[in-house]
């Protein structure tokens, strides 16, 4: 799978780009400057948090939780990890994007007056935010800046960051993007790292690329992941993708090259094998012992 970010931040000329620091990044991009996408999936993932207001077009973020429709004046959180992005016909895609990691946000928190209470413990991978007239105006200041040759300041531009969590942190109906909030300044970092490899297990992504997402070196992913487990990350991915293509062999009607490749498998035919190794029997047998053929 591809970086989005290192996507992003290789086309300098496609995107108008700020950076803040070594992490932060602004991007913007309409219909007729760039065209990201030369088929109409893409399989990206980012080992940064992004928030997006769409300007004009559309486009359809899939995810392991569901599919997610965005389009005009639309703004958008979007939790670290894999999805796959379509593109909608010709239609271009007009947005304004922010990425934020998880360190900057919890910062930023921590000196806000009033602490965040703690939110029920539920958010989806992509949260729809409440585009509110401060936030909208927020918005606006921003592009001007694309309209300007001038680069900022990057001390103004971390205080547009700032600005920009502690908006969306100040709007009580962004509900589900403050239990997330919460989550990343209260919770354990072993439960952290268990919601990372639940929502993302199903991506072929590098044991490098889920330490990423857990905020933590390769060696200390692989020891903590062994604590919490009992087992390697190799060894839980392959059981936990074989048990999940079951699945959707079994009781969604999939395809085998579907079921692979929504089990993050890297080809049909390593997936046939492991399936087989481990479950006794072939995927097409499954699919025929369940009257999908």
């Amino acid at each position: 799978m591809d970086n989005f970010l290192d996507r992003v931040l290789q086309n300098p000329r496609n995107y108008r780009q700020f950076q803040c620091g070594h992490s932060l990044i602004t991007a913007f991009t309409c219909p007729m400057e760039a065209r990201m996408m030369k088929t109409q999936f893409a399989d990206l993932w980012t080992r940064y948090n992004y928030l997006f207001y769409v300007i004009d077009g559309q486009k359809t973020w899939h995810t392991a939780k569901g599919s997610y429709h965005l389009q005009k004046d639309s703004c958008v959180f979007v939790r670290k990890g894999g999805f796959i992005l379509e593109q909608i016909a010709d239609i271009g895609f007009c947005v304004m994007l922010f990425f934020i990691p998880d360190e900057f946000i919890c910062e930023t928190l921590q000196t806000r007056t009033r602490p965040l209470v703690n939110y029920e413990q539920h958010f989806e991978p992509v949260m729809m935010l409440e585009s509110s007239e401060t936030l909208k105006g927020f918005f606006l200041s921003m592009y001007t800046y694309y309209t300007e040759s001038k680069e900022p300041d990057p001390a103004l531009l971390a205080i547009k960051f700032r600005e920009l969590v502690l908006n969306v942190a100040d709007n009580s109906a962004n509900r589900e993007l403050l239990s997330y909030f919460c989550s990343l300044l209260h919770e354990p970092q072993a439960v952290q790292l268990k919601r990372v490899m639940e929502d993302n297990f199903c991506y072929n992504l590098r044991l490098e690329a889920y330490a990423e997402l857990c905020n933590r070196s390769l060696s200390a992913f692989k020891r903590d992941f062994e604590r919490s487990f009992g087992t390697s990350p190799g060894k839980w991915l392959l059981e936990r993708r074989l048990e999940h293509a079951l699945e959707l062999l079994s009781n969604r009607n999939k395809g085998v090259s579907e079921a692979a490749f929504e089990s993050g498998f890297e080809s049909s035919s390593h997936f046939s094998r492991a399936f087989k190794k481990r479950f006794g029997k072939g995927p097409m047998e499954i699919r025929k012992e369940k009257g999908h053929l």
